[in-house]
């Protein structure tokens, strides 16, 4: 009877608890497994306790280096990731039949002695309650904890550490206090360790996992936001170079204006003196100098003009087709950081996307605006690689932000290779 408790619980039970782990990993890294997969991750873990003695350190180091070689060559996960799920996985489970070999441990003195072989089949069946326990606190670090995109953050050895330093000391306990059987006294009474201990320090150990991944997932929350504040200020310190830009570019056309006079005489003169080459040449640096002064999109707004004509400037070395029908009303009632803004952040993730597609394929830039009422519907459509595939980074989130700032929406539509950004704001009204 004892043998096939044995086998039971080493091979039947132990295939469960290795399957759970490596499911759970796939979960967190947020890969699929196949069926063969399964097969050949359990045909390993038969190895490892054929070869391994089974309940020894050695054994869970193997299993855990079993987990690590899967989910890198199997998930084709990055490695940080793998090497903290794993030993999530593996340390879960280890506190879980700690806990329950505790509990069990303390409950078994008193119901011993009615029926000594049945209880000792029962609890040791009972252990397995470990399992479910297990399951439930991997389900709750997948819901509330999973934070796969930030772990390849520089900060994730500061979790990895204490959780790999806990399972080493769990794997003392399970070892060293209980080994692979409940140890009696001479009454036949468990004894040897105090479970009741044991049971809180295990009890306070998976708690204390759960509080050390709540503050990591805090740590890289707030990681987030200061650098989103902090691309947010440079993105305000270069939006404002912008205005000043736009400011300096009037001033100079209304010195061009201011003058304008002076250079009509002085051509006159020289028109009227017979000099007609030297009238010639003064017109051109006359031309030269409008040129400088003029834009290449008139939206009448100078701000949006530098910003249309430096970035679309920009897709045009980059071999984009670029086209601009955007008027905006005067005044626009928009501040000029919030415009830039829209703008600036849809262009730059348009001539990105433009930029990852073919050199063959057709690319593109259309900035179109539309004012109906109160209302101005701002849309950006360019090319990109298809698949309706995108992923939404802080340009977006600054966009939807200063939509949401005047009372309006942002809509992304994608269709073939065409992607389209539309923001409708409401234009505010001053008295």
């Amino acid at each position: 009877m004892a043998d096939y408790l044995d086998f039971f619980n080493e091979y039947v039970m132990g295939s469960i608890q290795m399957l759970m782990g490596f499911f759970f990993l796939s979960k967190f890294l947020q890969k699929k497994i196949k069926f063969y997969e399964y097969f050949m991750f359990e045909i390993f873990f038969v190895i490892i306790i054929r070869i391994i003695p089974s309940g020894s350190i050695a054994e869970f180091l193997a299993y855990l280096l079993l987990l690590v070689i899967s989910g890198i060559f199997v998930c084709h996960a990055q490695w940080k990731s793998v090497i903290l799920y794993a030993i999530l996985i593996v340390e879960v489970m280890q506190q879980s039949y700690g806990i329950v070999n505790s509990l069990l441990s303390m409950l078994y003195p008193l119901v011993f002695p009615y029926h000594k072989e049945f209880v000792s089949v029962g609890f040791m069946l009972l252990g397995n309650i470990a399992l479910l326990f297990a399951a439930v606190c991997y389900f709750i670090a997948y819901r509330y904890f999973s934070f796969y995109e930030t772990v390849k953050k520089q900060y994730v050895f500061m979790i990895i550490i204490p959780i790999f330093m806990m399972f080493l000391i769990g794997q003392y306990i399970k070892t060293v206090i209980y080994g692979n059987a409940i140890v009696t006294d001479e009454s036949k009474m468990a004894g040897y360790a105090n479970h009741l201990h044991m049971f809180v320090i295990q009890l306070l150990g998976m708690a204390s996992l759960f509080c050390i991944m709540f503050a990591y997932k805090k740590l890289l929350q707030n990681f987030c936001l200061s650098t989103e504040l902090s691309l947010l200020e440079q993105e305000e310190s270069f939006l404002n170079q912008y205005v000043e830009e736009a400011k300096a570019r009037y001033e100079k056309t209304k010195s061009f204006r201011h003058d304008i006079k002076n250079h009509i005489i002085v051509i006159k003169e020289l028109l009227q003196g017979g000099e007609g080459e030297q009238a010639l040449n003064y017109m051109k640096d006359m031309e030269s100098m409008a040129e400088e002064l003029s834009f290449p999109y008139n939206t009448n707004n100078p701000v949006a003009d530098i910003l249309l004509g430096n970035k679309l400037g920009l897709a045009q070395g980059l071999g984009i087709d670029v086209s601009c029908s955007l008027s905006l009303p005067k005044p626009c009632g928009l501040r000029d950081i919030d415009l830039c803004i829209i703008l600036s952040n849809g262009l730059d993730n348009a001539i990105c996307a433009c930029n990852k597609m073919e050199d063959s394929a057709k690319k593109y830039i259309r900035v179109t605006g539309r004012i109906q009422g109160d209302f101005i519907l701002l849309e950006m459509e360019n090319s990109f690689r298809g698949n309706g595939l995108f992923r939404k980074g802080t340009g977006l989130s600054n966009i939807k932000a200063v939509a949401e700032k005047y009372h309006g929406a942002l809509h992304v539509k994608t269709e073939g290779t065409i992607f389209v950004l539309s923001v409708l704001l409401i234009i505010p009204q001053h008295s």
